[in-house]
């Protein structure tokens, strides 16, 4: 039998456990690593695709991720900063969503500091024309930059989204009964406030 974990019937425990997975995925060490994230397109409708999470700071409730200044998601962030994230691990059987607002740094301190943390290969697709999403005549995949100044080059393009929660439910499936779990957060002071905090029905 399947031992019940100490966050079951915990709702602060939940939420630790929330951000303890965030963490994880962040480190690539959970199934959190590669969630999804929904913007508000510009023509109103949800628009959603797979990032990787690259940054969680749990005091701030805010949660990173990289994009490039051409994308999609990049202008739809500009235009409408409300989005969400879902994520989750189905070894430990926790799904988390979150909402809030995201801001898009680009060419400042943060975004220095990520891409100064950023591998050569991941840095690569920054510095390659044309922009994502952009209609070709043929197939063919665009040809990278060869050398490191063209690498480097990239960093114009390189956008660093920081998402702040403002909402985050929890759910984990138990064969004993699954848990849920709502936390939200009101008004502009972040740090260290307390979540309303509420059980859902499954």
């Amino acid at each position: 039998m399947t031992e019940t974990p100490a966050f079951y019937d915990d709702l602060a425990g939940c939420l630790a456990e929330a951000w303890r997975r965030l963490e994880e995925g962040a480190a690539h060490q959970s199934g959190f690593h590669t969630p999804a994230l929904a913007t508000i397109g510009r023509d109103g409708a949800p628009r959603l695709r797979t990032v990787v999470l690259r940054g969680v700071d749990r005091a701030a409730r805010s949660l990173r991720v990289h994009c490039d200044a051409r994308s999609a998601k990049a202008a739809e962030i500009a235009a409408d900063p409300r989005v969400s994230l879902h994520a989750y691990d189905p070894k430990a059987k926790i799904q988390v969503r979150i909402e809030g607002t995201a801001r898009l740094h680009g060419e400042d301190g943060i975004a220095r500091a990520a891409w100064a943390a950023s591998r050569p290969m991941s840095r690569i697709g920054y510095a390659t024309a044309p922009g994502p999403g952009t209609p070709l005549a043929e197939g063919g995949a665009t040809a990278p930059p060869q050398d490191d100044d063209g690498v480097e080059a990239g960093f114009a393009e390189f956008r660093v989204i920081v998402l702040t929660a403002a909402r985050l439910e929890f759910l984990y499936l138990a064969r004993q009964g699954h848990r849920r779990a709502l936390f939200t957060w009101d008004g502009n002071t972040w740090d260290g406030q307390e979540p309303a905090a509420t059980w859902l029905a499954p």
